[in-house]
Order: C-alpha cells, then sequence, then structure tokens
C-alpha cells in the first residue's frame, strides 16, 4: 500500500525505529453533532472549556468548532463537526467516553447539573478504589468521564474505545503509532480488561483508553465519533511503517501521505485492526496553519 514517495523517503530495513524517534502527541478528536451552539454552550459552561476557533465551510455545507482547555498549539481539544441539516447521529456501541480531570468532581457536577446537565453516575469512589469518578451525557449523548485529580497540565485527559482483541491493539498502537502502555488493569467481577496507551505520563497527557469486554470481538461504529489526530514529524515515513504494521496485525490506510490540497497540510490516515481511524499530521504543518 505505501506510496512509490514512501518508499523512497524510508529504507525498508530501519522503517519500524522511526516511531522510536518521532515526536508525537494528540493533536484533537474530531465528532459530529446536531447543533453546534448548543454542544459548544453546554462544554464552555458545564466543563469549562474554551471556544478556541470556529469556521464555517458553505460550498461543503459543514461548520465546525474546536474546544479545549488550553491553545491547540500545547493541548489536546475537540473538534466537533455539524454538517448542515443533520441535527442527530448514532454513536453506535464501540465508542466509550471523552475523560476530563478535575480537582473538584464534586463541585463540577454540581455546577453542571444546575446548568440541567444529565449525571449519569453521581460522583463517588470508584468500586474498590479511592479514584473519585462521575459520569455526564452532552446534548448529543457522548459519555464524559470526571475523575478527581491533582492539578495537570491536560485536563481532556481520555478517549475510551472498544475492542475486540486487547493484546492486538497494544501492538498495533506500539508498532504503528509509538504509544507507550502506560497500564493494565483486569476487572474480572465486570468481565473487561481495560489498557492506557500514550506518549507521556497518565495524570500529565491525554490517553487512549483501550477497552476489551470478555467475549465481545465486535462493535458498532456508528457515525457520530469521526477519528483522533496525532502530530507527527514525518507523514510519509509514519505511513510506511502504519503499512508494515497493518499487514501483521490488520488495519490499512485510508488516505496515502500528501498535502491536502487548499491548505497544503500534510497528512495521512487509516483504520486500525478494530477499523477505528488515526488521522496523522505534519506537526510543522500543523503550527503554521494555526498562525
Amino acid at each position: 500500500m505505501a506510496s512509490s514517495m514512501v518508499e523512497e523517503t524510508v529504507p525498508s530495513e530501519n522503517v519500524l525505529e522511526w516511531v522510536e524517534k518521532d515526536k508525537r502527541r494528540f493533536l484533537h478528536a474530531v465528532y459530529r453533532v446536531g447543533d453546534l451552539d448548543r454542544t459548544i454552550k453546554f462544554y464552555t459552561e458545564c466543563f469549562g472549556m474554551k471556544l478556541l476557533r470556529k469556521r464555517d465551510i458553505p460550498e461543503e455545507k459543514y461548520s465546525n468548532a474546536f474546544l479545549g482547555f488550553g491553545p491547540e498549539a500545547s493541548h489536546f481539544v475537540v473538534e466537533l463537526t455539524y454538517n448542515y441539516g443533520v441535527d442527530k447521529y448514532d454513536i453506535g456501541t464501540g465508542f466509550g467516553h471523552f475523560a476530563i480531570a478535575s480537582e473538584d468532581v464534586y463541585k463540577l457536577v454540581e455546577g453542571i447539573r444546575a446548568k440541567g446537565g444529565k449525571i449519569t453516575r453521581e460522583p463517588g469512589p470508584v468500586k474498590g478504589g479511592t479514584t473519585v469518578i462521575a459520569f455526564v451525557q452532552d446534548p448529543d449523548g457522548y459519555m464524559f468521564e470526571l475523575i478527581q485529580r491533582g492539578p495537570t497540565p491536560e485536563p481532556l485527559c481520555q478517549i475510551m474505545l472498544r475492542v475486540g482483541d486487547l493484546e492486538r491493539s497494544i501492538k498495533f498502537y506500539e508498532k504503528a503509532c509509538g504509544m507507550k502502555l502506560l497500564r493494565t488493569r483486569d476487572n474480572p467481577d465486570y468481565k473487561y480488561t481495560i489498557a492506557m496507551m500514550g506518549y507521556a505520563e497518565e495524570k500529565e497527557s491525554t490517553v487512549l483508553e483501550l477497552t476489551y469486554n470478555y467475549g465481545v470481538t465486535e462493535y458498532t461504529k456508528g457515525n457520530a465519533y469521526a477519528q483522533v489526530a496525532i502530530s507527527t514529524e514525518d507523514v510519509y515515513r509514519s505511513a510506511a511503517v502504519v503499512d508494515l504494521v497493518a499487514k501483521e496485525l490488520g488495519g490499512k490506510i485510508t488516505r496515502q501521505p500528501g498535502p491536502i490540497p487548499g491548505i497544503n497540510t500534510k497528512i495521512t490516515s487509516f483504520l486500525d485492526p478494530d477499523g477505528w481511524k488515526v488521522v496523522l499530521v505534519d506537526h510543522s504543518d500543523f503550527l503554521k496553519e494555526l498562525e
């Protein structure tokens, strides 16, 4: 699947070494909402996020907005997409939740409740542990876990996705994306196992939480959650790595590396073995796009 451009850029004998050298971070998660202004209002008033930028693309009949707890150049953010005339989406069974870290989950929940937010799990310690969590549902049905922890540089701290083979997914994200396995936890009482994957310590950055439910190998994707974007210093080398790993573990490249027409930001995209989409974005191009 690798293009001739990729083959010229990356000698085959050291292709897998690239992810060890590449500097990467989570940039944003993209998903669709039925009313952009309603979701912006909810995220800013209830979660305390900032609206970082908003744009309308009438020729393609969509608008989007970027929200987070800090500038896009240094923080993970959500990219909300509104497609003209579409007010509802199917989240499916595979997408789990996003998570927000807070120093006082009880206070955060009361504020959300006062503004009419839907609390699906009241704040309190996790079963068998001491960490205080709560769950809140946004106006489109996306779930947000609220996690109590000390001050953190990245409050928007998790994306949880369900997978059919946890060991395969761990290997894929390690080899294809250069992520580190930060920890695993098996919960036999509730018949699931989780793996936290990321580029830095869990309490300091955004992580991917992969969840395996015993005996469940497939999930529906729906049409609501779209993808996660990750920065890379070289989309061509990175695509070559993904191409090689996909042959071993599954998944496939869906967009060969190269510039996006019009803005010239270089990207490549692929599906993991479970069909979750990841976009790799040239880091320098991304920063120029923000100027």
